[in-house]
C-alpha cells in the first residue's frame, strides 16, 4: 500500500446565498482529522451581487489560510423555486469560481450521495449526519458549531475522502461502515 507521505486536506462546502457551510478535513495515513468548519453568514447583505462577492472572497482566504488541494461541493437539489434555485446555483458558481481561480480541483455531490456516505442512509436527517461526524471524526461537543450548514460542508469533504482514495492509492472505503471495520484498532486508541 502507497500511502502519501503529505497530508491531504480538503475543503467541503455547503454552498447558499443565505448561509454558506464550510468544513476543512487533514487525512494523514488515511484518517480524517478536522482542520475547521463554520458559516459564512450572508442574512445582513441586502444585495445578491455583493453576497456573491463576500462568497468568492471568504472561499479564496479559505483556501488561502488551509492550502487545501481538492474541493468538494454539494450540488443543488432540485426545487419548485425556480428563483431560489437560480440564486443557489449562483452562490455555488462563485465558490466554484474562487476554488478553480486557486486551480484547485472540484467534486460536487449530491446530497443523497453525501448521506449516504456520512450516515448509510439518504434520507438522513442534518442532525443525523452532524452527530455521526462528531464520532467518527473525534470532535468534542463543545467544539461542534450549532449551525448545521457547517457540519453539511464537513460531510461534503468526508464523503469526497470516502470517494476519492482509490484515485490516491490508499485503501478504498465505500462508506463510513467499510472504513470503520478497517481502522477498528486506530479508531479504539483515540
Amino acid at each position: 500500500m502507497n500511502v502519501p507521505s503529505t497530508p491531504r486536506i480538503i475543503l467541503g462546502i455547503d454552498p447558499g446565498t443565505t448561509v454558506m457551510g464550510y468544513g476543512l478535513l487533514r487525512i494523514t495515513n488515511q484518517t480524517p482529522e478536522m482542520l475547521s468548519m463554520g458559516v459564512i453568514d450572508l442574512k445582513k447583505i441586502k444585495d445578491h451581487y455583493a453576497k456573491l462577492q463576500r462568497i468568492f472572497e471568504r472561499t479564496l482566504s479559505l483556501i488561502d489560510e488551509f492550502h487545501p488541494g481538492e474541493v468538494a461541493i454539494e450540488a443543488p437539489f432540485f426545487g419548485k423555486n425556480v428563483q431560489s434555485m437560480l440564486k443557489l446555483g449562483r452562490g455555488q458558481g462563485v465558490a466554484m469560481a474562487a476554488a478553480l481561480y486557486r486551480n484547485l480541483p472540484i467534486t460536487e455531490y449530491a446530497p443523497l450521495k453525501i448521506k449516504m456516505a456520512i450516515t448509510g442512509n439518504g434520507s438522513a436527517s442534518k442532525e443525523q449526519v452532524a452527530d455521526m461526524l462528531r464520532r467518527m471524526l473525534h470532535i468534542p461537543a463543545e467544539n461542534m458549531i450549532e449551525r448545521l450548514d457547517a457540519t453539511d460542508g464537513l460531510a461534503a469533504a468526508l464523503c469526497h475522502f470516502y470517494q476519492t482514495n482509490r484515485v490516491h492509492n490508499e485503501t478504498p472505503f465505500a462508506d463510513w461502515k467499510e472504513y470503520i471495520a478497517k481502522n477498528k484498532e486506530k479508531l479504539i486508541q483515540k
